[in-house]
């Protein structure tokens, strides 16, 4: 999954992000519809992650999801 699709589907992303990373709050999760490093910065204040174990930590958990489709 990639990072447009992340945006969009945001809210249905939040409870499995909030899942893994229980510190996050619904305003933190509205970062997703925003920019990417943004809401990487938000993860480590909250969880206490380095940049760089966020950065692939989150990569890891997108890599695990699969893109839902919506019905035509």
């Amino acid at each position: 999954m990639n990072w447009e699709q992340v945006q969009g589907q945001a809210k249905v992303l939040g409870g499995k992000l909030k899942e893994k990373w229980a510190k996050l709050t619904d305003d933190d999760l509205l970062l997703l519809q925003g920019k990417k490093d943004i809401f990487l910065g938000t993860l480590q204040e909250r969880t206490g992650l380095a940049k760089e174990e966020a950065e692939k930590q989150f990569d890891g958990f997108l890599a695990t999801l699969t893109p839902t489709r919506k019905d035509d």
